[in-house]
């Protein structure tokens, strides 16, 4: 095996790892919503859903660009030898981590009451303190993952995402439990919930010193061993001389000029999420006092989170682009570049796409499935429609990213986010959460267009419109079609209620996915080439389809 097929197996690895990891944390944390509405109430599940925003973007800035700017710099040292250096970039990156965790907690805890003020609500306080702590420890986990990543070692990270997923679940559910039976507010039981951020971090941050400490012993280091022998050296261990210092901010700068860029590229859904976070409250309240206010909010966060979890495994996926056309880029492999670029999009608009129909489809059965009820199922199916220019958001940034092309994504972004208020100020007042949900549509529409004619210009690609839009409409319909009539049918065979809508719901998703998938190989939009390339089950899937004569 060359160093290039090498390369490609880890690659391969490391998104089947990473990937996972996504998955199950993201379902733990859209399972988590269920509970949280379905005991608490959609009062708590709006306060939630209207605080978490905060800590999301500031987990997504310590998590998204630091770890990429530290896997970077300390793949170079790796390949060059260089183990002082890599030492010195998890110094420097720990530090960065540590302050920005501090100011994280400081804005969250003492900014509560002003934070409050602002968003137009003060039934939000005890919910922004009780999540502020946990933002002291997931950056520190950050640098440590990244270090592990730039070793091309994606287990760490894997662990420690889901432990801390677990961890932050399962102590939420025990605390909205105690709280719930102890009659306390929907102010209270929200902070409650949110306490389990705290403890979730610490548990994924334990993880990664329990990493590191194994992968010191293996290199046989001690505490403070000197000398370039030293792969792992102590984290804490000061810098020698005032020049090393002065090599240490500055590697600091370029981590930092690398690292921003793809954190605001990386904030899709938590900055417009922060959008309605400063909007919709004080917009909603309008109708109501505060508290029916954080209701609507709680019924418009219904559907999200499915959303989001198309949303982070694509984001999780094209984030190993990136290396791989600054590869190219470098060696102005242009034919790489098209044929890369023609992949990424062709599988992440798939994707997104069946995802927007099915959920849409399937969005009163999902609704009471989840949360007992079909309040707000139009929103939901509302909702559902971002999850097609949220991939392609996600999919163009990276690829932009790849190419150099690091701040236009994030210009888009914040182009997009001024979209969605403006927006929001206009519909909501009219329409309400509906209003809400039709501008989040338009904004990762926006997005998605700003980001896809910048990487058309950059790749030279002109796109079919048979192949971009024809093709996979026609799946699309496929899809709607067997979907509609498994619901007539299930409608007819069973009573209404949570039983008939989990089963309309399992059944929609299997069929509809099976059908899209059989309609898309039907059509030729994946290649036999393509299917061959996925690792494990793809040369077994392609065998099946070629006995059943659908593919070549």
């Amino acid at each position: 095996m060359n160093e290039r097929e090498t390369s490609s197996s880890r690659l391969l690895k490391g998104a089947a790892v990473l990937s996972l990891a996504a998955i199950l944390s993201k379902l733990l944390g859209t399972l988590q919503k269920i509970p949280l509405q379905n005991i608490g109430g959609d009062g708590v599940f709006g306060i939630y859903n209207t605080v978490y925003p905060f800590y999301t973007i500031l987990v997504t800035l310590a998590t998204a660009g630091f770890p990429t700017a530290v896997s970077k710099y300390v793949a170079e040292r790796h390949a060059l030898g260089l183990e002082n250096g890599k030492r010195e970039v998890l110094r420097m990156a720990t530090l960065m981590m540590a302050l920005l965790g501090i100011l994280g907690f400081a804005l969250m805890y003492l900014g509560a009451p002003l934070l409050a003020v602002w968003i137009g609500n003060g039934h939000l306080v005890p919910a922004l303190r009780s999540a502020a702590p946990a933002l002291l420890f997931v950056p520190l986990s950050a640098s440590l993952r990244g270090y592990f990543q730039g070793l091309q070692n994606m287990m760490p990270t894997a662990v420690s995402q889901v432990a801390e997923q677990a961890v932050r679940v399962a102590v939420m559910i025990g605390l909205l439990l105690y709280f719930t039976a102890a009659g306390g507010s929907e102010a209270v039981i929200a902070g409650g919930a949110l306490a389990g951020s705290a403890v979730g971090a610490v548990a994924g941050l334990a993880v990664m010193l329990g990493y590191w400490r194994g992968h010191r012993k293996r290199a046989g280091i001690r505490a403070g061993q000197p000398g370039d022998a030293n792969p792992g050296g102590d984290l804490h261990r000061p810098a020698p001389a005032a020049g090393v210092h002065s090599q240490g901010f500055r590697l600091l700068r370029e981590m930092l000029r690398y690292a921003i860029p793809i954190c605001l590229a990386s904030l899709a859904i938590p900055l417009l999420s922060l959008v309605d976070t400063f909007t919709l409250p004080r917009l909603l309240a309008g109708h109501g006092d505060e508290l029916r206010a954080m209701v609507d909010v709680g019924v418009y966060n219904r559907g999200i989170p499915l959303v989001q979890l198309v949303t982070m495994v694509a984001s999780s996926l094209s984030v190993l682009f990136i290396p791989v056309l600054a590869e190219m880029n470098l060696r102005n492999d242009r034919d790489g570049i098209a044929r890369q670029t023609r992949l990424a999009m062709r599988w992440f608009w798939l994707i997104g796409l069946a995802s927007s129909v099915g959920l849409a489809l399937l969005a009163e059965p999902i609704n009471v499935m989840l949360y007992e009820d079909s309040t707000g199922t139009g929103t939901m199916a509302w909702v559902a429609w971002t999850a097609a220019p949220g991939a392609l958001v996600t999919i163009t940034a990276a690829l932009l990213q790849g190419l150099g092309a690091v701040r236009a994504p994030a210009v888009h972004l914040l182009a997009a986010a001024g979209l969605k208020a403006a927006l929001n100020a206009l519909l909501v007042p009219q329409l309400g959460i509906s209003g809400a949900a039709i501008a989040g549509i338009a904004a990762y529409g926006a997005a998605a267009a700003l980001n896809l004619a910048l990487l058309l210009r950059r790749t030279g690609l002109r796109p079919r419109l048979r192949d971009a839009a024809l093709r996979p409409g026609a799946a699309a319909l496929a899809m709607a079609a067997a979907v509609l009539l498994l619901r007539l049918g299930v409608d007819a065979a069973l009573p209404p209620g949570r039983l008939a809508a989990l089963a309309e719901s399992l059944l929609g998703v299997t069929l509809g996915a099976a059908v899209f998938a059989a309609a898309v190989v039907r059509a030729r939009l994946i290649s036999a080439a393509e299917l061959a390339a996925l690792p494990r089950v793809g040369p077994k899937l392609l065998r099946a389809l070629r006995k059943l004569r659908l593919m070549p």
